[in-house]
């Protein structure tokens, strides 16, 4: 069927996505379930079993030795050579996504999954704005306006008025922040969105996101094993961190680095938890608190 008001160049870039995602989900299927058939195209995308047929047999002419035909399981396997060319295969990415479906979250793509383990995780406190203020916040972040807002701080028993300018949203793995230009205290902060109780749309705000240095200044955390840990516990801790050569680097923006550190059990000494509880320890604190203006707390 051809869409009205379609040019040829739209209908070849629609043509090309719709490829792409069909490939992405082959090699999606081949690698989480070991096997492929025709039956899950056909289910998948409601396409015919000609179809189906010819999109493998494409796949293979253009990847030879990705994907192969068993003929004791009539069912396509991974080749010897067998990697992802339409889309990442990772880890903690499908791991996230099957407890986004778990806890009921509308997902995309969720019909590529067929097997659906058991999942839980520690509950987290709904500390959500309402949808009218985070409606706001979107709105003044693009098109480039002031936002006044009656705002809790917890350095006041009192609500305050105030206008800022929002540029960001940034989530500390709690709550939902919005960065902005505080025209009142002319800075930049952190807002929490759950703590506005009001906001309203203002006049555009001559405020340059780049200024923001907190913003845009990017602080690395150079961590490493508890050296408390017996050596095969660092071993599988380093694993565990994706580390070489006994450290990794972390990148986390400056004004998102208090919140890093608190999370990581890092803004504490080490050695007042027990090594089994606190698995990393921070190599370079000083530079790192530092950035913060502070002394190293131990």
């Amino acid at each position: 069927m051809v869409l009205c008001g379609m040019g040829n160049d739209s209908q070849s870039d629609a043509l090309r996505w719709t490829t792409q995602l069909r490939r992405a989900f082959i090699e999606h299927r081949l690698f989480w379930r070991g096997r492929i058939g025709l039956a899950d195209l056909m289910d998948t995308f409601g396409m015919s079993r000609t179809q189906s047929s010819q999109d493998l047999n494409a796949y293979i002419s253009e990847f030879p030795d990705h994907l192969s035909y068993d003929k004791s399981a009539r069912t396509y396997v991974p080749g010897p050579k067998f990697k992802a060319h339409y889309g990442p295969l990772d880890g903690d990415a499908h791991l996230s996504k099957l407890l986004a479906m778990a806890q009921g979250a509308d997902v995309a793509h969720a019909d590529w999954e067929l097997f659906q383990p058991d999942m839980l995780a520690p509950p987290i406190p709904a500390r959500g704005a309402k949808s009218e203020i985070t409606r706001a916040v979107l709105h003044a972040i693009e098109q480039g306006r002031a936002l006044a807002i009656t705002y809790q701080s917890m350095s006041s028993p009192d609500p305050s008025e105030r206008s800022i300018a929002p540029h960001a949203l940034a989530h500390d793995g709690f709550r939902w922040h919005c960065r902005a230009f505080c025209l009142r205290d002319e800075l930049f902060k952190d807002f929490v969105l759950g703590r506005m109780l009001s906001a309203e749309l203002g006049e555009l705000a001559e405020v340059e996101p780049k200024t923001d240095a907190d913003w845009v200044t990017d602080i690395t955390l150079t961590i490493a094993p508890n050296p408390a840990l017996s050596d095969n516990q660092q071993k599988v801790i380093a694993l565990d961190y994706g580390m070489d050569g006994g450290s990794a680097q972390l990148t986390v923006r400056r004004c998102m680095l208090y919140y890093a550190l608190r999370r990581l059990g890092l803004d504490a000494d080490p050695s007042a938890r027990r090594a089994q509880d606190q698995h990393i320890v921070l190599l370079n604190a000083q530079e790192v608190f530092g950035a913060l203006g502070q002394e190293v707390p131990w």
